[in-house]
């Protein structure tokens, strides 16, 4: 029978174009598929057969858990303590294994062994046909559709599928079986039916690969795409810049009449596209996307991100768009998150922002209105301001004498010093209040209360999903203190 089992993998590797180890597999894993029929306990079996002789032996194996946890499948697991009995080096995660009398090659049930091996060998050949789909380095699918599986397109493409879900398709896109279709390669799955491409065309790189095959300076590297924002189907804005002075990259992207433009568009079922160019200062960068809006001023704010642009009031509409879509596309495409306002918005939000700063400062700094009008004025935004900016900066303001500066940063300093003893006394009360709970130690009492979770009443708000994303613990872990938490609500 060895010698059979030779020529068998020797045959089928050859007719199916497949690696003879992906047959051998093939066999082994039906081998071991009719050796635990035998069996009424749903045992693990692992079949080795001998590439050189054809000669096979089965083991019968038990995953080697820890003592403390239960087993699930007693016929296939087994306690580290007693694993430990049978062979002293054996570790957490290993196989126990003894052998056992395999089925004869030649009673195998016919039909249950070729249908695992034919299985085994297809899912090969389709790995294959990826890999060397894969090797060309495409992200652009070009294909046919081929069917429609609960709204969602599987598109053919030579040898290689891949799916289009419903909700990576142009909004309000007819596609129909028999459509020549174009998409993006967003990544690949890969499950029990074999490795799938997952396709998309609502993707901003999707827009990317379409100007990359209209625009051949973008593929010379004469002109780079620095950004793409998309809402599909409606309107689009890519960020371009030229790597060539004698180049002008948004001409260059719009083409004659705007022939690579339109192309573009007319793959997107009509979307409209705004060609930006990129700018590397973020300010002139976001004024340039928020065309043909003009923008008045605009106050940067490095801590939060975001950028106040005022515009005027007859501007307000373009800069916005219908729906907030020029803003939210714009906001996209720079990285910024983008308030847009007037001129008298724009005022009204400063004279708030200095009435709340003379208060903050009047009542940390305990001076008068015309003291704090004073720091204001020159600039100061912060306590931390006051108390370490430079005492040379401080004294070239005229109101003061070296006196009062001084007098201001000890009191600054005095208020911080305050501030961050109360802050450490209320994460204290919180941890100790966390503790009480069953299960909770400091170490995650601590984590919750530096992510904002200061009582037991909000932990028991949380859901385990919430829980687990803030803290990165385990969802059991997470789900056990949550009920915890929540245990006063059942008492």
């Amino acid at each position: 029978m060895s010698r059979e089992v030779l020529l068998l993998a020797d045959a089928l590797a050859r007719e199916k174009n497949v690696d003879a180890e992906v047959v051998f597999g093939a066999l082994e894993a039906a081998l071991a598929h009719a050796t635990r029929k035998r069996f009424q306990d749903d045992i693990d079996v692992r079949v080795h057969i001998d590439r050189h002789t054809g000669n096979y032996e089965a083991f019968r194996r038990w995953e080697v858990l820890p003592d403390e946890v239960e087993l699930e499948h007693p016929a296939r697991q087994m306690h580290l303590s007693e694993a430990r009995r049978r062979d002293p080096d054996v570790q957490l995660g290993d196989y126990i294994e003894e052998p056992m009398q395999a089925v004869e090659f030649g009673r195998i049930g016919a039909q249950a062994a070729k249908q695992v091996i034919l299985q085994k060998i297809r899912d090969a050949e389709r790995e294959q046909i990826l890999n060397d789909f894969l090797a060309r380095h495409e992200s652009l699918v070009t294909g046919t559709i081929k069917r429609m599986e609960k709204g969602n397109a599987i598109v053919e493409s030579g040898r290689v599928e891949g799916l289009l879900p419903k909700d990576q398709m142009i909004p309000r896109e007819n596609l129909r079986v028999g459509d020549r279709v174009r998409a993006y390669l967003m990544r690949i799955e890969r499950s029990g039916r074999g490795p799938q491409l997952i396709l998309s065309r609502t993707a901003p790189e999707f827009l990317v690969k379409l100007f990359e095959l209209e625009v051949p300076e973008i593929g010379e590297g004469l002109i780079e795409i620095k950004a793409a924002a998309r809402d599909p189907g409606v309107r689009a804005k890519i960020a371009v810049k030229s790597n060539d002075a004698k180049i002008d990259p948004q001409g260059t992207c719009i083409g004659v009449r705007g022939a690579r433009v339109q192309a573009v568009t007319n793959e997107l079922n009509g979307e409209r596209i705004d060609i930006v160019l990129w700018s590397p200062d973020p300010v002139q960068f976001v004024i340039n996307a928020l065309a043909p809006a003009e923008v008045l001023s605009i106050v940067v704010d490095e801590d939060r991100h975001s950028m106040d642009v005022v515009v005027d009031e007859h501007q307000l509409a373009n800069a916005i768009g219908r729906g907030g879509q020029n803003v939210r596309l714009a906001s996209e495409l720079t990285g910024w998150e983008l308030n847009i306002m007037t001129e008298s918005e724009s005022a009204a939000k400063k004279q708030q922002e200095a009435a709340d700063l003379r208060a903050l400062f009047m009542d940390k700094l305990d001076v008068d209105e015309a003291v704090a009008e004073v720091l204001v004025e020159e600039g100061f935004t912060s306590l931390e301001e006051v108390a370490y900016v430079p005492l040379s900066e401080m004294l070239q303001i005229e109101a003061f004498d070296e006196a009062t500066v001084n007098e201001l940063r000890a009191r600054a300093r005095d208020a911080l010093l305050t501030d961050a003893i109360a802050r450490e006394e209320s994460v204290e009360r919180a941890a100790t209040d966390l503790m009480t709970l069953d299960g909770m130690d400091h170490e995650t009492a601590n984590l919750l209360t530096a992510k904002g979770i200061t009582s037991t009443e909000e932990l028991a708000d949380l859901s385990v999903d919430e829980l687990a994303e803030l803290t990165g613990m385990d969802e059991e872990r997470a789900r056990e203190l949550i009920m915890a938490a929540r245990a006063p609500w059942f008492a």
